[in-house]
């Protein structure tokens, strides 16, 4: 396995362990039992994967075809659910808001990631020349599990209606897109991801949010 392989490897699996970190803690958040948390974990770890794996007519989805992500995104899960079963303290009182913290850094982290490891997917089966395909793989592949996280939360989708998400996936990818032939992979990846994150942070820290028809209304 090549440097750049290796490297890829390891950007997707702390990928996967942040969605799942981010899916478990929302689980657990909701008081659901062991199935319900592992289930969440997976979905989000794997479900942007397996919807740009659709898109992109890749079969069977590569989530298929290689355990160690699945796997992964269990033991994630699994260890988070031990740690507050044991502590239960952990989501309450002062401990709430390092809760809170952690949950959405995991979040934006595995957006990053993943957004640009969609970009990189499209291209790998020559979608390069396509740069609207790209951006919208590489989004779905950010937002999608997420997407299907809130849905089985049975909660609106964080990409429609709070803190600039989508958005921030968005930035992510054309980033990556306009550095793609002028900087490694091993330097690109890093700040694309880290630009994603960092728009997240902020958006959260500052409640920034995209307009809404009915906001001005309110005000009047």
């Amino acid at each position: 396995m090549s440097f750049t392989d290796s490297f890829l490897l390891g950007v997707e699996l702390v990928g996967t362990a942040a969605f799942a970190s981010s899916g478990a803690l929302v689980g657990i958040r909701k008081n659901m039992d062991l199935m319900g948390v592992l289930s969440l974990g997976l979905t989000t770890a794997l479900g942007g994967g397996l919807i740009r794996d659709l898109i992109l007519g890749i079969h069977p989805p590569k989530m298929f075809e290689n355990a160690v992500y699945a796997f992964l995104a269990l033991a994630t899960s699994l260890t988070l659910f031990l740690v507050v079963y044991r502590n239960t303290y952990v989501l309450s009182g002062k401990w709430l808001n390092r809760y809170e913290r952690v949950m959405n850094f995991f979040d934006a982290l595995g957006l990053g990631i993943f957004t640009v490891i969609g970009i990189k997917t499209a291209v790998s089966v020559n979608m390069a020349g396509n740069t609207f395909l790209l951006v919208f793989v590489g989004m779905a592949t950010g937002v999608g599990g997420g997407l299907i996280r809130d849905v089985l939360a049975q909660e609106m989708p964080f990409i429609l209606v709070k803190q600039i998400y989508a958005s921030a996936s968005l930035a992510g990818a054309l980033l990556y897109i306009a550095c793609r032939g002028h900087l490694p992979d091993a330097l690109s990846i890093p700040l694309c991801t880290a630009t994603v994150v960092l728009i997240r942070i902020l958006a959260v820290q500052y409640n920034w949010n995209l307009p809404r028809s009915l906001s001005r209304q309110k005000r009047l």
